[in-house]
């Protein structure tokens, strides 16, 4: 049997599903862990451990063993990605008007500062992994959205399963961001293929079935803000460019096996750009990438869609936007 929960969290919505275990003890569970990423690394409230690392001006930080596991992750993703994915977008990001949380900034418009230059790049970032300490030059800022997000998914339903009780199964969605563990549902937990993760999950398109891993959605379409004079300006940073990344893509869903790894693919989808299909069989991973004129083209394995994508059994709002 399965029971859900919904709430927001982190500047996004979280949906929790249990399969034949305790909900109550599972959400529990999620909303520490939450609680405790939000606190390591949120570049949007002033105690966050990452917002003190960046204000450090060059200095050696020893950090908590869960920022240290979030920069080791993305620093990981960086150097798989070739750079595609890169932690040190953040004065970028913040310059280019996405400086606050984004249910802030949703519908407004503000100053932008359109810089054409390329990120510092993650090679500037001194990480002792043994020593847990961090040293970001000045100037430079981690921003650990392209993992971060990915991250708190595969933590989240790793605790939520440890408590949700004997035999049970959990899915866990931050912003259409999926990670599941333990016993799936029969038939796999189905997740519908939406442009928005506040999509009604039992509404018409495409569904896909996952039993273990992470499903991850980096889209261009929803978080978008405009200056006051009419340029528009996305989240996901080219760091080639330190501006907002053009695309053919207008959303990348990737499966991978956690959900971290997943969130670095499908933004490094987007970076890569004409490049993406030939990078993503490198890697041996399935993905949906929609073109900006609707097009959607599936690669490694992912399915066709069946013949009853209006569905009738529900399914968990699984693309998403990026949100």
């Amino acid at each position: 049997m399965l029971a859900t929960a919904d709430w927001r969290a982190i500047g996004t919505g979280v949906r929790l599903v249990v399969n034949d275990g305790d909900l109550a003890a599972a959400r529990s569970a999620v909303e520490r862990v939450l609680a405790d990423v939000d606190l390591a690394y949120s570049r949007f409230r002033p105690d966050s451990e990452l917002v003190a690392l960046n204000a450090a001006r060059g200095k050696q930080v020893r950090v908590s063993p869960l920022l240290a596991r979030a920069i080791g992750g993305s620093l990981a993703a960086a150097r798989s990605t070739g750079g595609a994915v890169d932690p040190t977008i953040g004065r970028a990001l913040r310059i280019t008007g996405y400086d606050d949380d984004w249910s802030r900034i949703a519908g407004t418009s503000r100053p932008l500062e359109l810089r054409l230059a390329p990120v510092p790049g993650w090679s500037v970032i001194a990480f002792d992994t043994a020593a847990r300490t961090v040293r970001v030059p000045t100037d430079v800022e981690l921003d650990l959205g392209s993992t971060g997000k990915g991250l708190a998914s595969d933590l989240c339903a790793a605790a939520a399963l440890e408590v949700a009780g004997p035999g049970a199964g959990v899915l866990v969605s931050l912003g259409g961001d999926l990670a599941v563990a333990g016993r799936a549902p029969e038939g796999g937990w189905r997740v519908l293929m939406a442009e928005d993760s506040n999509d009604d999950p039992e509404g018409p398109g495409e569904v896909v079935a996952i039993e273990r891993g992470g499903l991850a959605t980096s889209s261009t379409t929803v978080r978008r803000w405009k200056s006051d004079e009419g340029v528009s300006a996305h989240h996901i940073v080219d760091p080639r460019t330190g501006l907002s990344a053009e695309t053919p893509w207008r959303t990348a869903t990737v499966v991978a096996e956690t959900c971290e790894a997943a969130n670095a693919a499908s933004t490094a989808c987007i970076v890569l750009g004409s490049g993406a299909p030939d990078w993503l069989a490198q890697a041996r991973l399935p993905a949906r990438l929609v073109a900006q004129d609707g097009t959607v083209v599936r690669l490694g394995g992912w399915p066709e869609p069946a013949s009853d994508d209006a569905h009738s059994e529900p399914a968990e709002p699984g693309s998403g936007a990026g949100d």
